[in-house]
């Protein structure tokens, strides 16, 4: 599937102020089953820009601003073109060792995987398992069909609600809450997967959904985020918490972490000499070609 998508993002301030380096991940993964055809990325006011990876190989962009250049606004303006291959998301095979669940991962395995199996922040593993008998109590034993299963759990036991403001709740506010913003889904779903001892990552990158024909004033397109799961044989296969399913080729990813909050697709900071009224505008298309 070929998607185009253009975003962006405008933060505008009640006086000028100057810009500290700022770390952008808007250009998407280049994987065997995505191919990344455009990519243009404009920021303003002008700024020298350096292209690398971060530390989990992720594309990195770093953005150094002008100290004597003061603005009231500063924007990123991207259009990408991507081609998405993974129509079947369940086009993979799995090593015999890991076909059943609770499976094993080799010492070699285990090594790499370290950070993707430490429990997130603000996670209770006598909660995570109290919650995973009661709406789990009989998972099945084949391990595809036990993560479907997990996946669909969450989504049934929590409430979507979208979120504009920063931050990620940790697993423990998501169920005193009863649920919250995909980000949060992630989160709580990799607290379980990880309470299991399977390695599991937060990804962030854009969904192609079309609005439903019957909804009268959908919301906007927006970034979302999901999780992948580190399956032997098959590698990393996402999982989408906030619907239930298996990543398919409406997901574009953009960047993966063991920690969620290091791949905010912005981060960076401004400078004033007291403090400074700030708004935040985005906007998002992502268009089925």
């Amino acid at each position: 599937m070929f998607l185009r998508i253009h975003h962006l993002t405008r933060y505008t301030y009640a006086q000028p102020v100057t810009f500290a380096p700022h770390a952008i991940y808007l250009r998407p993964r280049e994987t065997p089953r995505q191919r990344l055809h455009e990519f243009k990325l404009d920021v303003s006011p002008a700024a020298r820009r350096v292209a690398t990876s971060d530390v989990e190989g992720n594309a990195l962009e770093w953005a150094f601003f002008a100290a004597d250049t003061p603005a009231t606004v500063l924007e990123f303006r991207s259009e990408i073109l991507a081609e998405t291959l993974d129509a079947n998301p369940f086009d993979f095979f799995l090593k015999s060792s890991a076909l059943s669940f609770p499976f094993a991962y080799e010492p070699a395995e285990l090594y790499a995987l370290s950070p993707c199996l430490v429990p997130p922040a603000g996670s209770d593993e006598t909660q995570l398992r109290a919650w995973l008998a009661a709406h789990l109590p009989s998972p099945p034993a084949d391990t595809v069909a036990f993560l479907s299963a997990l996946n669909s759990a969450v989504r049934q036991a929590l409430v979507y609600a979208r979120r504009d403001e920063p931050g990620i709740q940790t697993p423990a506010g998501t169920l005193a809450r009863g649920g919250g913003s995909c980000r949060d889904y992630a989160v709580f779903f990799i607290a379980l997967c990880r309470t299991l001892g399977l390695a599991a990552r937060f990804v962030s990158g854009y969904l192609h959904e079309p609005p439903a024909p019957d909804l009268a004033s959908p919301l906007p397109p927006a970034l979302h985020a999901w999780a992948e799961v580190y399956l032997p044989g098959a590698g990393w296969r996402g999982l989408d918490p906030t619907r239930g399913i298996f990543c398919d080729d409406n997901f574009v990813p953009l960047a993966h972490s063991a920690l969620a909050e290091s791949v905010n697709p912005i981060q960076g900071n401004f400078y004033s000499s007291g403090p400074v009224a700030s708004n935040l505008h985005a906007t998002l298309t992502v268009d089925k070609l």
